[in-house]
């Protein structure tokens, strides 16, 4: 028999490490091995027949009674580069940020907030940014739109009339999304900071005024070269966040 500490402490998932751990099966070695890639390859395109595959199996995503509140545009090539250029434009010229709803407390508080600037400051250690450094910090914050090099971004939208329940419903279908392109060897990274401009992206990309954005993501494959892709953020243990009841 195991001893005490033995049975409270998890297996070894490899949590967003690039190759899964030990007895993993394929649905766990997706899920473990995801993570958000902020450097990918530019030059290697992913094929349209393949997004539509990957999306085609992330519609069988669960929503409320059914509705699917999901719609994606997916860019690539000079439409990728409009919306890219017009969200610098904007930013480098003092245009504020248009949120479109709150995706981050007003007032942060533990353990969130320290969860939030362990992930900073791992990222900016491996890029070499000292806190202060404000013009770096805010090129690296601007790597977002440009999608970090990958040659695939997709933007997820719904109506504006539909309420919280669909929110779930599209963050269910984002990782379903996320999942099946690990499935392929592809990486990806979702994207709230392109909500901050989302009626502008909106008009580049020609989303419905009666949407709003809900997130965007890279898609393509990492750049294994480049050192803030060695960032792997850590994991609470089910032990840490579950009660269970009548087990």
């Amino acid at each position: 028999m195991p001893d005490a500490a033995e049975q409270i402490s998890p297996p070894d998932f490899g949590y967003g490490r690039r190759e899964p751990a030990e007895g993993l099966n394929g649905a766990e070695a997706a899920i473990t091995t995801r993570r958000s890639v902020r450097a990918f390859l530019k030059d290697k395109p992913v094929d349209r027949a393949l997004v539509e595959r990957i999306l085609n199996v992330a519609a069988r995503a669960p929503s409320g009674t059914n509705v699917q509140p999901w719609h994606v545009t997916v860019v690539t090539g000079e439409t990728k580069e409009k919306v890219s250029a017009a969200v610098h434009a904007k930013r480098d010229g003092g245009g504020k940020p248009e949120m479109g709803y709150n995706y981050y407390p007003v007032q942060w508080f533990e353990p969130y907030l320290g969860r939030r600037r362990k992930l900073g400051w791992d990222m900016y250690g491996l890029l070499d940014i000292a806190k202060g450094e404000r013009e770096k910090t805010y090129k690296q914050h601007g790597r977002n739109f440009e999608l970090f090099d990958a040659p695939v971004g997709l933007f997820f939208h719904m109506d504006k009339r539909l309420e919280v329940g669909s929110f779930l419903d599209m963050g269910l279908f984002v990782q379903s999304v996320m999942i099946a392109a690990r499935s392929h060897g592809l990486d990806t990274c979702p994207q709230a900071a392109w909500v901050d401009y989302g009626d502008l992206v909106g008009s580049v990309i020609g989303m419905p005024e009666d949407h709003m954005l809900i997130c965007g993501l890279c898609l393509g494959y990492e750049d294994t070269t480049e050192a803030v892709n060695d960032l792997y953020s850590e994991r609470e243990a089910a032990s840490n966040f579950t009660k269970f009841i009548g087990f």
